[in-house]
């Protein structure tokens, strides 16, 4: 029996077969439906071309129409509608020259990747099969449609789905999927790099990581990625932890910590300048923190927010429990947990001092901030403003 997002999607495809075209679920969502898995979007292929499809349906974005997708929107749902298509000859590893619609699904499915993404459904829930991907799931294998050279060598990026898709299902990789990989693993570097970190994230947030990780090794595809053609010793570090990370700051800390990655190194992958920011506030705790009791107050109000990132990374390269829960405890219960929150301001200690700014007046908010941290002083107005009177003239018995 279909899920309750197959039903909500069955009025596209019921709408496009009494137009008289064809209609079928396919792709990820199928295999994840099959496997019993949360299942993400939901896209359909048919035989209606793009402008058919527009045509059809009263709300609809031409998101990649020329290589026949079209977003269908159906009660407030977005669904990515695409035509049955071959391609031509692909250039640069990745890119289909051309693309040609076709009527026929068999055509369209015979293009895809793995088998097991090769899977078509109908309305009634049948399962339209031609390359064995059903029988693959049930192996827990990952094989490619047709001979694994020609379809690496059509786009390499599938090397890199292949390994993820491990570290994903736990999947095992086809003789000659694996074969072919180590074969054909030095096209990786006819492939943008931004395109090659997605499926590398991808891989080190998988719960079989570890599994992914010793393939990546074994067929030797790290050779050709940015940074790790010399760190197999450090991937095999990284893969040993049973711990996997739950966000993606988390993995790529944990990568930049075993292969003594710095900022210059992480912006060879193309990561955004955000996500560099973080991993590098992550790996400047750990260089500080390695056990519960390196927490310190100052530790936790300093790197605050980033706790759960930071203490589930160390756990991880110590082999330690995580304590996060603990830990944002105590954050919580710091008196305060930005210089944002002190009662007093800089314009406050203007006035009351009659100064002009300068750099008096940054030490005085650094030094309250951390009489306030340590309790030394409460963060009311009044006891804040005595205190750094007291502090200014620097009394003895204040």
């Amino acid at each position: 029996m279909m899920n309750e997002q197959f039903r909500q999607a069955l009025s596209v495809i019921e709408t496009l077969k009494r137009h008289g075209h064809e209609a079928y679920f396919v792709g990820g969502a199928v295999r994840d439906y099959i496997l019993q898995r949360p299942i993400g979007d939901i896209d359909i292929a048919t035989s209606a071309h793009p402008q058919e499809v527009m045509a059809i349906f009263p709300k609809t974005v031409p998101v990649g129409i020329a290589h026949g997708t079209v977003m269908v929107i159906e009660h407030g749902i977005s669904y990515e509608v695409t035509t049955f298509r071959k391609e031509g000859r692909y250039e640069d590893y990745r890119r289909p020259k051309d693309v040609t619609f076709v009527r026929s699904l068999y055509e369209d499915l015979q293009r895809r990747d793995f088998t097991m993404n090769a899977i078509a459904m109908n309305e009634h829930g049948e399962m339209i099969d031609p390359f064995g991907g059903i029988e693959a799931l049930k192996r827990r294998i990952i094989e490619t449609v047709g001979d694994a050279a020609e379809r690496f060598n059509e786009d390499a990026l599938r090397m890199m789905r292949a390994l993820r898709f491990v570290s994903q299902l736990g999947f095992s990789l086809s003789p000659n999927t694996k074969q072919a990989i180590m074969q054909y693993g030095h096209l990786l570097q006819h492939i943008a790099v931004e395109r090659i970190a997605v499926e590398f994230e991808k891989l080190l947030l998988g719960p079989f990581m570890s599994k992914a990780i010793e393939l990546f090794i074994e067929t030797n595809l790290f050779l050709y990625l940015p940074e790790l053609a010399t760190k197999k010793g450090e991937l095999a570090q990284l893969g040993a932890s049973s711990l996997v990370p739950a966000h993606r700051i988390e993995a790529w800390a944990r990568l930049a910590s075993v292969a003594h990655f710095q900022n210059q190194q992480l912006k060879k992958w193309k990561l955004p300048n955000h996500l560099i920011r973080d991993v590098s506030i992550c790996l400047k705790a750990l260089e500080h923190i390695r056990f519960l009791e390196d927490w310190t107050i100052d530790a936790l109000y300093k790197y605050g927010p980033y706790i759960p990132h930071i203490e589930r990374t160390r756990a991880a390269l110590y082999s330690d429990e995580p304590h996060v829960s603990l830990l944002m405890k105590q954050w919580e219960a710091l008196p305060i947990r930005d210089r944002k929150e002190l009662a007093i301001n800089g314009h406050d200690l203007l006035a009351l001092f009659e100064r002009k700014s300068g750099p008096w007046l940054a030490e005085m908010i650094e030094d309250m901030e951390r009489a306030v941290l340590h309790r030394q002083v409460e963060n009311e107005k009044e006891k804040l403003k005595e205190w750094a009177v007291c502090n200014q003239r620097r009394e003895n018995n204040c």
